[in-house]
């Protein structure tokens, strides 16, 4: 029922959101005279606001074509190179990279948004880096026949992925899979996998939510898991090619994430209507494009999403080293030579000072030298990969990382 009641209210609103838009046109239209005198601009703006915040999305495309190297532009090809019913393996390349360029692979987070959320992560690592990215697939256009989708198979098609790319990756986790990469480098590392990656940054993760917990992490901790099955967990309607799956819907996800910051959010679209009612198109283009992104949502198994929930925000058990993939736990002494960086925003609301860190001092075995800590200052969680902090302060420290530590020049700890 929930699904469907949703469904019912989006085609609503897809058609009020039709009408407005027509509206705006004709009150903007300059062959009309009530578009210039009264309240015709404000109308105008009004409808072309709400047309816009009700207007229904999908996909996104990353729509990266040139990146600028050392003053010279060159065009980027963005190419699937590997394809799961779950998620593929994307790869953006140009030929300004020289031959023994990094090959860096993005885990993308799964959690109601699009790996194109991560689409200025991807333009500024382009720019050194033969880069991967995990393109996660909406659930609900994932048949039933393709089967389930948990945190174990997460982990495997991460470390399928890292084998595809082959020997001296490394890798770079934003916020939620930072758990599930720094497991499957564990593992990888415990079996001394030929392809576990070089280095591994996680960049806002909550590896430890005990520390400086959020209301995103309180609200994960004041209910049982059975309510998250009970209340938040969607069957997919039969519209869908994953009909009958059960997911934790991206509306439910977006809706959550607007809540939070509910009062910025309704500020940003009544700056946007100022903005369009005294012609700022730029300033009004600009905030469109963020929504545009921000809104456009899909859903995670209930599978993978209860685990995560479990696991990460209950029981904490990777930090306690309790984590278990495929029947056994994650021996985190496996490694020994896959170097850290744990990158934090001052101002993460999403996952606290210190839950990033963590990741440094579970790593027993990896030597000193092989971790970083860096702290953006003055930086919020969508900042620490994303905007001009992450291109000029964040991501230098990350090629700069991933200079200093490539496979040949670690040393094995017995």
């Amino acid at each position: 029922m929930l699904y469907n009641a949703y469904e019912l209210q989006r085609t609503m609103m897809s058609g009020a959101a039709a009408w407005a838009s027509v509206g705006a046109e004709m009150l903007s239209n300059p062959k009309l005279p009530m578009g210039y005198f009264g309240l015709g601009p404000v109308m105008a703006s009004a409808l072309d606001v709400f047309a816009h915040a009700a207007a229904p999305r999908g996909k996104p495309a990353f729509g990266i074509e040139t990146v600028t190297v050392g003053g010279k532009t060159h065009p980027v090809t963005e190419s699937i190179v590997l394809h799961r019913p779950f998620g593929n393996l994307l790869r953006f390349e140009h030929p300004g990279l020289p031959a023994n360029a990094p090959k860096l692979l993005i885990v993308a987070p799964m959690s109601g948004h699009y790996a194109t959320l991560l689409r200025g992560t991807v333009a500024r690592m382009a720019e050194s880096c033969e880069v991967y990215i995990t393109d996660w697939a909406d659930a609900k256009l994932v048949p039933a026949s393709a089967g389930k989708f948990d945190l174990d198979d997460y982990i495997d098609y991460v470390i399928d992925f890292l084998d595809h790319i082959g020997p001296g990756a490394h890798m770079l986790a934003v916020c939620q899979p930072s758990v599930p990469a720094y497991a499957a480098t564990a593992i990888m590392g415990a079996k001394r996998h030929p392809c576990r990656p070089a280095t591994l940054t996680m960049m806002g993760g909550p590896i430890d939510t005990r520390e400086a917990p959020t209301s995103v992490n309180d609200v994960a901790m004041q209910q049982p898991l059975s309510w998250f099955e009970n209340n938040v967990v969607a069957t997919v309607p039969q519209m869908y090619p994953g009909a009958g799956r059960r997911v934790y819907p991206g509306f439910l996800q977006l809706a959550g994430f607007m809540a939070m910051n509910l009062g910025s959010h309704m500020m940003s679209h009544y700056g946007m209507f100022k903005h369009m009612v005294a012609g700022d198109g730029d300033s009004a283009d600009s905030t469109k494009a963020f929504y545009d992104e921000y809104r456009a949502v899909c859903d995670m198994t209930a599978d993978f999403y209860l685990q995560t929930v479990e696991h990460v925000f209950q029981k904490h058990s990777l930090p306690k080293g309790e984590f278990v993939h495929r029947g056994e736990v994650i021996d985190l002494s496996g490694i020994r030579d896959t170097a850290l960086l744990a990158v934090e925003g001052e101002r993460d609301d999403i996952s606290g000072i210190g839950q990033t860190r963590a990741a440094l001092h579970l790593a027993s075995h990896l030597p000193e030298k092989s971790k970083k800590y860096y702290l953006a200052e003055e930086v919020g969680h969508y900042g620490i990969f994303n905007g001009s902090k992450w291109r000029n302060r964040i991501a230098p420290v990350l090629e700069d990382w991933i200079a200093q530590h490539s496979r040949k020049s670690l040393k094995v700890v017995a």
